[in-house]
């Protein structure tokens, strides 16, 4: 089993990156990861905005050499 990695994508990169790693993570296509951001920043009084805002503040740079 291959060693999953949380991290902001470069490939499926819109704005942060972060829809593009949480979609890799989940085995998703990233695009739906990017309509539940907005579905939460319509619908959940910004709270996709805030969220989005803090996952791309904590997670790593994909461009990162793993170890």
């Amino acid at each position: 089993m291959k060693n999953k990695r949380l991290y902001r994508s470069d490939d499926n990169c819109v704005i942060g990156g972060v829809c593009g790693g949480l979609g890799e993570y989940f085995d998703v296509d990233p695009v739906f990861v990017r309509i539940g951001f907005a579905a939460l920043g319509c619908f959940g009084m910004g709270l996709g905005v805030g969220l989005y805002f803090i996952l791309w503040l904590s997670m790593p740079d994909g461009d990162e050499e793993e170890n």
